[in-house]
């Protein structure tokens, strides 16, 4: 209810400044004109930016990557992009904001507080279900045997910070015995 009364007060505000603006430039046909410019250049910047966004975004929201600096720095452009294609002039004024780079710096760092967070609840969560059957079997009731190694993923998160190194290759090791292959002295000496 309270996100429909926000958007209400902003449509309305939208139309007045609308009135005003079309009333300072002398005709409402150039606000009209204004919306379609910047309904085109939001979906070019949309378009050049969100290639290759969703797969990036699932897996991100799975907890399979960490930050993609790409990611989250096409993020902010493509937020910018549909303001810029919704049809009023605060949201225009908004998105020409986002496309400042200090304010896109803010807003990185923002969206990727929220998605840590939501990352750690999620991980919770499934911790937490794991715990109900872990009570009987020597843990100590009400403690989280998975607490450290989850600090310690935390820890390792907040440690990346959002700028990955690429020559960093995640993996597992194991020993693997070499097949020996052995050079057999058939005819050493030509005949």
């Amino acid at each position: 209810m309270k996100l429909f009364l926000i958007v209400l007060a902003g449509l309305i505000l939208e139309v007045f400044v609308w009135i005003g603006v079309g009333d300072l430039v002398g005709s409402m046909w150039y606000v009209f004109f204004w919306f379609i410019a910047a309904f085109f250049i939001g979906l070019n910047i949309v378009r050049k930016h969100a290639s290759g966004l969703m797969p990036q975004m699932q897996q991100m929201q799975a907890g399979q990557m960490s930050a993609d600096p790409t990611l989250s720095g096409n993020l902010p452009k493509i937020i910018a992009g549909f303001l810029l294609m919704v049809p009023g002039l605060i949201s225009d004024l908004l998105a020409v904001l986002i496309l400042i780079p200090p304010v896109q710096n803010a807003l990185k760092a923002a969206m990727m507080n929220v998605m840590m967070k939501r990352q750690q609840a999620m991980m919770e969560k499934m911790m937490g279900g794991m715990m109900g059957d872990m009570n009987g079997m020597g843990g100590a009731q009400g403690q989280n045997p998975f607490a450290d190694m989850m600090r310690q993923m935390q820890d390792m998160q907040n440690q990346q910070g959002g700028s990955r190194d690429s020559s960093i290759i995640d993996g597992e090791a194991r020993e693997v015995s070499p097949e020996a292959k052995k050079i057999e002295m058939k005819d050493i000496h030509p005949k």
